[in-house]
C-alpha cells in the first residue's frame, strides 16, 4: 500500500478525482482517504495486480498539526512507500509555476524509477527546505536559498520525513511550483491563510481585494495557474506511483 500526503484539500483535489472506489475513514482522530488507481499496463492481469490501493492524509500546514496528525496516521501502519505531495514556493526564477520538484534531501527511495516516469514533464531534482512560515518578498526567498542551497520551501516536508523515519517508511518527496520570486502570491501570507483555523479567512481576502481592486486580475491568474499545477502534479504521482507498482 502507499501513502500520499497533500497539506490540505486545495492540492490533493487533481488527484482525489483520478482514485477509484474511494472511501474515508477515521483513524485516530485523522480523516484518511482510501483508493485505487489502476495500472493500464496491467491489462488481462489478474484484478489483484491491476489496481494499488492508496491512502491519502492532508497533514494540514505548518509544523504543530503536521507532527500530530503524521504521528496518529502512521501509528501502527506499514507503507511501501509514501510520497509527500503538494506546492511549494521557489526560491529561484530557474523554477517556474507548474515545474515539478523532486526534493533530493528529503527522498529515501530510490529515485530512478522516479525521474523515469517524471522523463517527459518539466522536473527539478533539487533540496528542499521547510520552513515556519509563508515566503512572501524576493529579498526573504534569497535569503532562504543563500543559507540553505535550496531550491524551493515548503512547511511540512521536513517533519513528515522525521515521520517516515521514525516508522521505517521510504519517503518520495514531490512537489509542484506554486509561486516564484516573479511570481509571487497575490497577496499577503496572512490574508491567504490563517494557520491557526487552518483555512482561508474568506471574508478577510474580500476585504483585501476590495480595498485593493486592482490586484484582482493577479488573484485570477494566480488561481488559474494553481489548478493547471495541481493537475501536473496529480498526473505526475499517478505516473510515479504506476512505474513503482
Amino acid at each position: 500500500m502507499i501513502a500520499v500526503t497533500f497539506a490540505l484539500p486545495a492540492e490533493s483535489a487533481g488527484f482525489l478525482r483520478r482514485l477509484h472506489k474511494k472511501s474515508t475513514t477515521d483513524r485516530n482522530g485523522v480523516r484518511v482517504i482510501r483508493g485505487e488507481i489502476d495500472n493500464p499496463e496491467m491489462i488481462g492481469a489478474r484484478e489483484a495486480l491491476a489496481s494499488r490501493t492508496v491512502e491519502v492524509v492532508h497533514t494540514g500546514v505548518g509544523e504543530k498539526v503536521c507532527r500530530d496528525r503524521m504521528a496518529k496516521f502512521l501509528q501502527d501502519r506499514q507503507f511501501d512507500c509514501l510520497i509527500s505531495a503538494g506546492f511549494a514556493g521557489a526560491l529561484n526564477d530557474h523554477l517556474h509555476v507548474g515545474d515539478l520538484l523532486l526534493a533530493e534531501n528529503f527522498s529515501t527511495v530510490h529515485l530512478t524509477e522516479a525521474r523515469s516516469a517524471l522523463s517527459t514533464l518539466s522536473v527539478h531534482a533539487a533540496a528542499l527546505s521547510t520552513v515556519p512560515s509563508m515566503i512572501e518578498s524576493r529579498e526573504e526567498r534569497n535569503k532562504i536559498a543563500q543559507t540553505t542551497g535550496a531550491a524551493a520551501v515548503d512547511m511540512e516536508t521536513k517533519f513528515i520525513a522525521r515521520a517516515c523515519a521514525e516508522h521505517g517508511t521510504l519517503l518520495l518527496s514531490l512537489r509542484v511550483i506554486s509561486d516564484t520570486p516573479s511570481k509571487p502570491l497575490p497577496a499577503p501570507a496572512n490574508v491567504l491563510f490563517n494557520m491557526e483555523r487552518q483555512q482561508t479567512d474568506l471574508t478577510k481576502l474580500t476585504l483585501h481585494f476590495l480595498k485593493d481592486p486592482g490586484a484582482i486580475p493577479r488573484l485570477i491568474a494566480f488561481v488559474r495557474k494553481i489548478a493547471q499545477a495541481r493537475e501536473i502534479l496529480a498526473n505526475a504521482i499517478l505516473g510515479v506511483m504506476r512505474e513503482i507498482m
